[in-house]
């Protein structure tokens, strides 16, 4: 049996890959655990420096939740909970990587894997893709957390739209209200992504991890009232990191930085 999803990794780049072509790349409950488990195992390797979602063929990224998993884990409230804190799971330890992350988007991106690429930091669609997130159709809701990504990326008005139109929306539209930063067309998105991830792969690995958590402080609380010492000192903190000193000093040398991260 083919395994669902698939890890690569390449010059401090590691690829997630959904594989499951011929169910549009669905994910299971099954899968959701094993992506939390991934992503923990990616977290702790310090050679890694980007890491790249996609699913396999140009089909689909992910066309969401596996349907199937409504009569096995999602048939009543209960079992919708146990359901939810393995997809709540995934997606905040996604969201929580140190490292930066990027959803190469083809094809279809709808509902869960709509959900799922917003917990990522970018989003880089090709010209074939389609979102929407249209669980009004089967009766059921969204969470607080994937109310909280959608409103962040789009605001509360276009929030609205996904979720009460039900529609599809094309790549044009998504990137009209911030659902993704870029369309590629579908030819040229492999090699546009991974150039991109190649540019971001020497960066200094404190700067990237420490700027995910001020914005995620910044979302969480956006008066900036009441912050914590730690995140009161967090934006100063690099300046005592070796990584500082050999920016500082690849400047002056008009050299290329080797960071490590420390």
């Amino acid at each position: 049996m083919p395994e669902d999803i698939l890890v690569a990794r390449k010059d401090g780049v590691a690829t997630i890959t959904f594989n499951r072509p011929d169910q549009r790349n669905a994910i299971n409950y099954e899968g959701w655990l094993e992506l939390k488990r991934i992503v923990t195992v990616l977290d702790d390797e310090p050679d890694l420096k980007v890491v790249v979602l996609t699913g396999a063929g140009e089909q689909a990224f992910s066309a969401g939740a596996d349907i199937k998993d409504f009569d096995r884990h999602r048939k009543n409230s209960s079992e919708a909970r146990t359901y939810a804190a393995a997809f709540d799971g995934a997606m905040d330890a996604l969201e929580a990587l140190s490292k930066p992350t990027i959803c190469l988007i083809k094809g279809f991106c709808i509902g869960g894997g709509c959900e799922l690429s917003m917990a990522a930091d970018l989003r880089i669609a090709a010209d074939n893709s389609k979102f929407g997130i249209p669980v009004a159709k089967l009766g059921i809701l969204v969470g607080y957390r994937e109310m909280r990504r959608l409103v962040n990326l789009v605001g509360p008005g276009n929030a609205s739209y996904v979720l009460m139109s039900g529609r599809i929306l094309g790549p044009g539209e998504a990137l009209r209200m911030g659902l993704v930063n870029e369309v590629v067309p579908l030819a040229d998105i492999d090699e546009y992504v991974y150039e991109l991830a190649c540019e971001m792969a020497p960066l200094a690995p404190l700067s990237q991890a420490r700027h995910k958590r001020i914005l995620q402080s910044v979302l969480a609380n956006p008066s900036l009232e009441r912050l914590t010492a730690g995140e009161e000192e967090l934006p100063f903190t690099n300046f005592d990191s070796e990584d500082f000193q050999e920016g500082r000093r690849a400047f002056i040398e008009r050299r290329t930085p080797r960071f490590k991260g420390r």
